[in-house]
C-alpha cells in the first residue's frame, strides 16, 4: 500500500513512485509515436492519410470513461472489502486479548493468543500464495489449535459455558473474515469484462490522432498521450485493485496487519522484544 502525503504542485508532474506512470509507459509512447506518424503522413499525403471528424471520438470517449469508473468502482469496492475484512480480524484479535483476562498468568492463554498470532500471519502468506513454503501450519490448524485450547480450559473448569461461547464466537469472526478474503482472492472480475475495457481503450488511443490531425496539427500527439494516460492508467490501477492480496504497490500491506496482532497481543501478555511497529519502506507499506 502507497503511503505517502500529496506532493505540491511542481511534484505532482514528476512523482513516480505510487503512479501507474511505470507500468503504462510503454503504452503511451506507443500511442505518441502512432500519433506522431499519423500527423505527418496527414500532411504529406493529405489524400493517402485523411483527417475524421472529432465529434464521434468525443462521443465514445464519454461511453469508454463511464465504462471505466464502473470497472473502478467494482475493483475498489474489492480492495475496500479486503480491508474491512482485516480491520475484522484486527479488531476481534484484540478482543480476545480482553475476553481472556479471566485466565490471565496462565499457561494456557498465552498459548490461545500466540495461536491467533500464527493464524494472522499464515492467513497473510496464504493469500499472497506462499503459504504451502513457508510453513507446514496452515491457518486453519492455528486457529483449530486455539479451539482446542479454549475446549480444555472449559472441561477444566478455568472457563464457564459463556465464556466458551464468547471466546469460539470471536474465533468463528476470524474464520469469517479469511473466508471472505479467499472469496475476493478466487473470484476475479469476470475476464471478458476486462478484455472489452482494454479492447475498447486501445483501439480508441490508436484511431483517435486521425480525429485530431486537422484540428490540433503538431499539438494531436500530447492530446493523444494526455487521454491515453487517463484511459490506460485507470485500467492499469484497476487492475491492482482487483488483486487486493497481491504483492504490487496498492495491494494490502497483509505483513503489516499480521505484525499489528502480533504487537497488540505480545503486548497485551508482557512481552517486551515485540517487532517494531510497521512502517512505510520507500512510501510502501508491505
Amino acid at each position: 500500500m502507497i503511503l505517502r502525503k500529496r506532493p505540491g504542485l511542481l511534484g505532482l508532474f514528476f512523482v513516480l513512485k505510487g503512479s501507474v506512470v511505470q507500468q503504462i509507459w510503454i503504452q503511451l509512447l506507443a500511442v505518441v509515436l502512432i500519433s506522431i506518424a499519423v500527423v505527418f503522413a496527414h500532411r504529406q499525403f493529405p489524400g493517402l492519410v485523411p483527417s475524421l471528424d472529432p465529434a464521434p471520438f468525443a462521443l465514445i470517449g464519454i461511453a469508454l470513461s463511464i465504462f471505466l469508473s464502473f470497472r473502478n468502482g467494482a475493483c475498489y469496492d474489492r480492495w475496500w472489502e479486503a480491508r474491512k475484512l482485516w480491520g475484522l480480524m484486527i479488531q476481534t484479535a484484540r478482543d480476545l486479548l480482553r475476553q481472556t483476562v479471566m485466565i490471565e498468568g496462565t499457561q494456557e492463554r498465552r498459548a490461545l493468543l500466540l495461536a491467533i498470532v500464527r493464524y494472522a500471519k499464515r492467513a497473510g502468506q496464504q493469500l499472497r500464495g506462499g503459504g504451502a513454503g513457508q510453513s507446514p501450519e496452515t491457518a486453519d490448524a492455528a486457529l483449530t489449535e486455539a479451539g482446542r485450547i479454549i475446549s480444555t480450559l472449559e472441561r477444566s473448569g478455568a472457563l464457564t459455558q459463556v465464556e466458551t461461547l464468547v471466546l469460539h464466537e470471536s474465533l468463528s469472526r476470524m474464520a469469517q473474515a479469511l473466508l471472505g478474503c479467499e472469496r475476493l482472492a478466487s473470484t476475479p472480475v469476470p475476464f471478458a469484462y476486462s478484455l472489452l475495457l482494454h479492447r475498447t481503450a486501445y483501439i480508441y488511443c490508436i484511431i483517435l490522432p486521425f480525429g485530431f490531425a486537422d484540428t490540433l496539427g503538431w499539438v494531436a500527439p500530447l492530446a493523444t498521450g494526455l487521454v491515453a494516460y487517463a484511459f490506460f492508467g485507470l485500467d492499469a490501477l484497476a487492475e491492482e485493485l482487483e488483486e487486493p492480496f497481491s504483492d504490487k504497490q496498492n495491494a494490502m500491506p497483509l505483513s503489516a496487519y499480521a505484525t499489528t496482532i502480533e504487537i497488540a497481543l505480545r503486548g497485551g501478555l508482557g512481552d517486551t522484544d515485540l517487532p517494531p511497529p510497521p512502517k512505510a519502506v520507500d512510501f510502501v507499506l508491505r
